[in-house]
């Protein structure tokens, strides 16, 4: 089933260009008016003014001042749903023909002091019997860091699937993965990016693009996403409720990803259907991963003109993403470093969340032995070649 962001009326009509001036200035006027004096939006209220950006109904200058003051203001919860839910609108939604999806949301910003290890859960899940979707942008502002969409195109993965294509995909029993491009998921959302760029500070659009839900299973829809703050995630949790998850996994990860230290305990929090919030204790040792970093390392320059053939420059030509895809085809292939760690150690984490096992050492023997097999049925689109060292 698709479901497609509803057709908009005509928005420049000059009666319909007075409305919409007139709702964004009563909300500039209630978020923008210093620490004191500002007052918070209903639902109501944020839904109309972010449906209004979307939509074009406002210029770039109101949009960003509204962005801006809900971020110096502090968001509500209120606020916070109700722009949800003017995303949510705007997104192109698919469900698929499978009983459930796991939705993996890594930061959109991508990462900047590690490799990330996160574009290659999706086909262990898959081949685990977990169809899974990976989303995200090619490359976000103000970090832009390394990004799944950079590391799968490095891999020869296909990142401009629509949502409909992607869902086949998770419907294929040799694949069971795919990646969604927010690009192809919410065009409107995705126009945003130079403004975000240019405001600077993240807004809550970094929250809640994470929680869009571009492909949903028959019967169920999991998250996986990371924080970093400690006050997020209860706010996750509530936002991924009223999205419509059946379940999330919100996980304090390195560079605020999915996949938890390798070195150091961290924490994860979840819910499962009605039930109440639950904060875990995530140690790599329990779960068995030895590790002396806390993840991926970046390779120095040295490494990657030693270790990288150039020649694959056709697979897209960033170092570091080329680096990243070999690193991940050698961990699916069996190669034991901090990628594979980082692999088995998120794996385990959604198996047990899952309640596929009963532990995170089980999941981690699952994974491995899976893996180990040789016997992947996910794997085999991914072209690049794994002859190299990394």
């Amino acid at each position: 089933m698709i479901r497609r962001p509803p057709r908009s009326t005509p928005l420049y009509s000059s009666a319909a260009s007075d409305v919409y001036k007139r709702q964004m200035y009563t909300c500039l006027q209630k978020i923008a008016t210093g620490p004191e004096l500002s007052k918070n939006l209903s639902e109501r209220e944020a839904y109309r003014a972010m449906s209004l950006i979307l939509e074009e109904g406002v210029d770039e200058v109101q949009a960003g001042i509204f962005l801006i003051a809900l971020r110096m203001k502090r968001e509500t919860d209120e606020e916070l749903r109700g722009v949800l839910k003017a995303l949510k609108q705007a997104s192109i939604k698919v469900t698929a023909d499978v009983p459930e999806v796991l939705d993996l949301s890594d930061p959109f910003d991508g990462y900047i002091r590690s490799l990330p290890a996160g574009p290659f859960l999706p086909p262990i899940l898959a081949s685990l019997g977990i169809p899974a979707v990976s989303q995200g942008v090619d490359s976000m502002g103000p970090k832009f860091g390394l990004t799944h969409a950079q590391v799968l195109q490095a891999a020869g993965i296909n990142t401009s699937l629509d949502p409909v294509a992607a869902a086949h995909q998770l419907s294929d029993a040799r694949i069971g993965w795919a990646y969604v491009d927010q690009s192809c998921a919410n065009p409107a959302l995705n126009s945003l990016r130079d403004l975000r760029t240019r405001i600077v500070k993240r807004p809550c659009l970094t929250t809640l693009e994470v929680l869009l839900m571009p492909i949903r299973g028959a019967c169920s829809t999991h998250l996986m996403t990371g924080y970093v703050h400690k006050p997020y995630p209860p706010i996750y949790t509530m936002l991924a409720s009223a999205s419509g998850y059946t379940s999330a996994m919100i996980i304090r990860g390195i560079e605020g990803g999915v996949v938890a230290s390798l070195s150091q305990p961290s924490r994860l929090t979840r819910f499962f259907g009605h039930g109440q919030d639950e904060e875990i204790r995530l140690d790599p040792k329990d779960a068995g991963v030895h590790c002396l970093t806390r993840g991926v390392p970046l390779p120095d320059d040295s490494v990657l003109s030693s270790r990288l053939d150039m020649t694959v420059s056709d697979c897209g030509d960033n170092p570091l993403a080329q680096f990243a895809a070999v690193a991940g085809r050698e961990a699916l292939a069996g190669r034991v470093g901090p990628t594979r760690n980082s692999l088995l150690y998120a794996t385990a984490q959604c198996l047990f969340h899952l309640r596929r096992v009963d532990s995170l050492r089980a999941g981690v023997d699952e994974a491995a032995l899976m893996i180990d097999s040789g016997e992947p049925v996910s794997y085999t689109h991914l072209t690049l070649p794994t002859n190299r060292e990394v």
